[in-house]
């Protein structure tokens, strides 16, 4: 079986990339495994830091990689925290100081106002030099909620409501949630290139 590094040391991400992944004839190694350090994402989009983090695991391991990038934008906000939604509140990153400013920030938005959404981008570079790297994109519609509910999942989750459900996301079990989010999107795109990649060769 080959190998995929996943160019990611967040446990979250690394839980939900194998359960979704699973399927998948590779073994996916997180990062770490093989002594990959994260790379200062210097990117201005999502895409380029995504693209930054995988060309750096295939670099140093000589395997394909994959890499994500991702966030949560508020149409209120200008699209805050956006790219910089791990480091809102500053560095190291904290999920606990981040959700608090940003409740911080939405306080005297109106309901009806606190439209968002989580975005994600995912890419596959087959060597560092791939001049044609898979990229996947994908995107969940919510709002941002006053109080926290909910213990599961990672980061904003605790603030981001799916209306159509009426839970947050740290309110969902794991299955419905990978359906759902944006992660699981984008991964379901990946997926159908993936295959159309294989049925190619």
């Amino acid at each position: 079986m080959k190998r995929l590094v996943l160019a990611s040391g967040n446990a979250g991400k690394l839980a939900e990339f194998n359960a979704m992944l699973a399927h998948l004839p590779y073994e996916i190694v997180p990062q770490k495994a093989l002594g990959v350090e994260d790379v200062p994402e210097t990117g201005t989009t999502f895409v380029e830091n995504a693209l930054i983090k995988a060309r750096h695991a295939c670099t140093v391991t000589g395997l394909p990689a994959l890499a994500d990038d991702s966030g949560l934008i508020v149409d209120a906000l200008g699209g805050a925290p956006g790219l910089y939604s791990a480091r809102y509140a500053g560095e190291p990153s904290n999920a606990a100081a981040n959700n608090a400013k940003l409740l911080d920030a939405m306080r005297d938005i109106p309901d009806g106002q606190r439209r968002a959404r989580f975005y994600a981008v995912i890419v596959l570079l087959r060597h560092p030099e791939d001049p044609q790297p898979l990229i996947a994109e994908g995107a969940w519609e919510g709002e941002v909620i006053r109080e926290l509910r909910g213990t599961g999942g990672f980061g904003y989750n605790p603030l981001f409501l799916d209306p159509d459900y009426g839970l947050t996301a740290a309110e969902m079990d794991d299955a419905l949630k990978n359906k759902l989010s944006h992660r699981g999107r984008a991964l379901a795109v990946l997926n159908q290139q993936l295959t159309a990649l294989f049925a190619g060769t």
